[in-house]
């Protein structure tokens, strides 16, 4: 039910079953990506960065919150051991060269982690070197998580849900979904830890490659992209860990 939930002859036959079962993977853990989305200016939004193998592979997403930590789902920090993977910061094209890519330090993963359905889906890493580009402050009042307060999300994941991910930083709109909804949504949606956010008629949503990325309201970070079914169907919101439910616990790992 997860989301979205990436010498010769031998060499591109192993390279093609690879990313056959990261696409599957990530399906399954509730990797997402924009759906519906536009460009949008890494200058508007220096806080949101990518996870890429060191072979280049863009697989999640994430938010600075300070300097040298980056807050993302803990399915995406599990995903790949720690000196496999790197950070990319203040680039909006894949292809660019702009930004930084630096390495990871240390990685914290919720202990209780164990399904993207059973919460807990949250993680901290810690960079090699601190950047220069503006934080997120994290969400710790639960009154933000109004019903239908506006909040953006962002990443470079797939455009479709059977579609490629996208070259450039892109970024939409959505809403707050009720948690009475959402409950009626998903089955294993869980109000304590969870929230979710999207429109009712579909169209709008993160996808295969966001997961980890940002959801924002007021400029503060609510939620971190973790699960959902299919990518923009209707009556089928993404669902995001909720930030403020583990502000006190990330605070202590920043």
């Amino acid at each position: 039910m997860g989301r979205y939930a990436r010498r010769i002859l031998g060499a591109l036959a192993a390279v093609a079953i690879l990313v056959a079962l990261l696409g599957q993977i990530f399906r399954a853990d509730a990797s997402e990506q924009i759906v519906g989305g536009q460009r949008v200016p890494i200058a508007d939004h220096p806080y949101v960065v990518y996870l890429a193998t060191t072979n280049g592979f863009q697989f999640c997403g994430g938010t600075l919150t300070g300097r040298d930590k980056v807050v993302t789902a803990a399915h995406c920090a599990k995903a790949y051991p720690r000196e496999r993977v790197v950070v990319v910061a203040g680039r909006e094209d894949k292809q660019g060269a702009e930004g930084m890519t630096v390495a990871v330090k240390d990685i914290w993963v919720h202990p209780d982690y164990q399904d993207v359905t059973q919460g807990d889906d949250v993680a901290v890493l810690t960079l090699a070197e601190r950047v220069p580009y503006r934080p997120l402050p994290l969400a710790a009042d639960r009154a933000i998580y109004a019903q239908d307060a506006p909040a953006a999300i962002l990443g470079w994941g797939r455009v479709s849900e059977t579609g490629p991910a996208s070259r450039y930083l892109l970024g939409a709109e959505v809403r707050l979904v009720s948690d009475a909804e959402c409950s009626v949504d998903y089955d294993s949606f869980l109000d304590a830890s969870m929230v979710c956010a999207g429109l009712p008629e579909g169209g709008i949503d993160t996808c295969q490659g966001d997961s980890g990325g940002p959801l924002v309201v007021d400029g503060r970070l609510v939620g971190i992209s973790s699960w959902g079914q299919g990518c923009a169907e209707a009556g089928k919101p993404g669902v995001y860990t909720r930030v403020a439910a583990y502000a006190d616990l990330i605070a202590d790992h920043l």
